[in-house]
């Protein structure tokens, strides 16, 4: 069955598709749509919702939707990023230890052991204030520290399994290099847990790159969701104030529709690659 007869079959996997469409329509044409921003307006401080801007002002009297929308692209940049970065770094390492073996596999074992153990957020905490740094590059290698350990562990245990496979097998018996057989024989056959892990990846980026924007200790400033929630606490007092609890609730609501999407394409991705499970 195809992917789109899958997205198609379920109207969970039709609206985390649409979700997910949506948003990276959002990062595209988002300066289309308010292509002079959101303008401060002094005189709408805190205004009610309207047709233009469903969501209201803020304390800057600046529209509360433009903003979220402006900032999706920024939040997508950086999250997108640090999924390439774990990715890279976690499949890297799966696929090494798991070819290899040996005193090679037993040492980043462990070393993914340590990162697994250790809380993550509150290590990116405080590596983000350490560095405080103001490139999107270098937060989200920052946030690739994140999730590469378990994407690394379950790449590698897929990486076993397909050692024992017969092909494999047989190009290790021809004495074929194992660059050759990990390229060109295993590799693609882990692309389905790839590109699944992908999106988680950069899902739990939002996660992450929200929380530290949240919390001010990334001094860029720039549309961002966190930065809004930052300022809706802080500026606005939006959990005790009624008048500007909108501008909490719209950052917020991006972050989830954009996580059940993830969620939802992820799932149908499973099906897709996985027959067995078509039948259900």
């Amino acid at each position: 069955m195809s992917l789109g007869r899958i997205l198609f079959k379920r109207w969970q996997y039709t609206l985390g598709a649409g979700l997910l469409i949506m948003f990276i329509l959002l990062a595209l044409f988002g300066t289309v749509l308010y292509p002079n921003g959101t303008p401060i307006n002094p005189a709408n401080v805190y205004g009610p919702p309207t047709w233009s801007a469903p969501f209201g002002t803020d304390f800057a009297g600046r529209n509360i939707l433009g903003e979220v929308v402006l900032g999706t692209r920024f939040v997508l940049e950086i999250a997108g990023l640090a999924g390439v970065f774990t990715l890279v770094l976690g499949v890297s390492i799966g696929l090494l230890t798991g070819m290899v073996g040996g005193i090679v596999d037993t040492i980043f074992m462990r070393m993914i052991d340590f990162f697994l153990s250790v809380p993550s957020y509150p290590l990116l905490i405080i590596i983000a204030d350490l560095i405080h740094t103001q490139s999107i590059v270098v937060l989200a290698i920052i946030l690739s520290l994140w999730g590469w350990a378990g994407m690394a562990r379950a790449i590698r245990s897929q990486v076993l399994t397909l050692k024992r496979r017969e092909y494999i097998e047989a190009a290790n018996s021809l004495q074929m290099p194992r660059l050759y057989i990990a390229t060109r024989e295993v590799f693609p056959a882990l692309m389905p847990y790839v590109v699944m892990h992908l999106i988680m990846a950069i899902t739990g980026a939002v996660y992450g790159e929200v929380g530290l924007f949240f919390l001010g200790l990334i001094p860029i400033k720039a549309d961002n969701w966190g930065l809004m929630l930052n300022w809706a606490y802080s500026v606005s007092g939006a959990i005790y104030s009624k008048s500007s609890i909108l501008f909490m609730a719209a950052p917020l609501l991006a972050i989830i529709l954009f996580q059940t999407g993830s969620v939802f394409f992820n799932q149908a991705l499973e099906e897709f690659f996985n027959p067995n499970l078509q039948y259900r």
